[in-house]
């Protein structure tokens, strides 16, 4: 049975209802954070501000303990309430969602701690325009997963989805140019190194932002799509119907 945004609003306890609201808003927060943090790394990774860097790898723990939070609060609903369907599948899209934030968060961690590492050798000698696009586009993929989410959109996942393969085929032409560079310019290798350390986070933040999509697919229709071919997503995860 698909569900909707109102699935989770018709219990007759109240405090269940309560219990699994928290749940989404506490996972709204979590993705806020880690889109803050990663749209704040990049920056300071562009304009050469090592304070903010700086602050972005301090942050890390911050992630973390909400991942720790979440958990626990899925562990007490799992424990008390016994959520059976629609809402179990929820508990289960929100714990898989917390990691995958997780993740994303290590990785921002990532780009900040490479973004001091080229600021204090003096510069991106290239990737810039790379990293400012694809950063770009993974940003709006993490937006519109925590969106599709939060609306239990399906057609909004399914888009995230796709996306996903651009991304990848930007990061494959990216590092393509960047080896060419390096083997151009032997000095810079050290660098560029950290310029493909930066886009290998990047990329793998689009991955992550691609599970997400997929997570919210699987609570609205109940069809674990990971490894579903993604010429077939269309008809295998949606069927005749779109959002609901």
């Amino acid at each position: 049975m698909d569900i909707t945004s109102d699935t989770h609003s018709q219990h007759i306890s109240q405090q269940f209802n309560q219990d699994l609201e928290t749940l989404k808003t506490q996972l709204m927060a979590m993705g806020g954070l880690v889109e803050k943090q990663l749209q704040e790394a990049v920056t300071a990774l562009l304009e050469g501000d090592s304070q903010l860097a700086t602050r972005v790898r301090d942050n890390d723990t911050s992630v973390n303990d909400m991942q720790l939070k979440i958990d626990e609060e899925c562990t007490r609903i799992l424990a008390r309430r016994q959520p059976a369907a629609s809402d179990l599948r929820l508990v289960i899209a929100v714990i898989r969602a917390t990691n995958d934030l997780e993740r994303m968060g290590d990785e921002a961690n990532k780009i900040a701690r490479n973004a001091i590492d080229l600021i204090d050798a003096g510069r991106i000698p290239q990737g810039s325009i790379e990293i400012r696009h694809i950063s770009e586009h993974v940003r709006n993929m993490l937006r519109d997963a925590l969106t599709a989410f939060a609306r239990f959109d399906t057609e909004l996942a399914l888009k995230v989805v796709h996306e996903d393969a651009s991304v990848d085929s930007e990061y494959t032409t990216a590092m393509r140019s960047l080896a060419t560079f390096m083997m151009e310019d032997s000095r810079s290798i050290g660098s560029v190194l950290n310029v493909m350390t930066v886009l290998r986070a990047l990329e793998r933040i689009g991955d992550h932002a691609d599970n997400l999509a997929e997570h919210v697919i699987y609570l609205v229709k109940g069809r674990d799509i990971r490894h579903t071919p993604i010429d077939d997503l269309d008809q295998e995860a949606l069927g005749k119907s779109g959002k609901r």
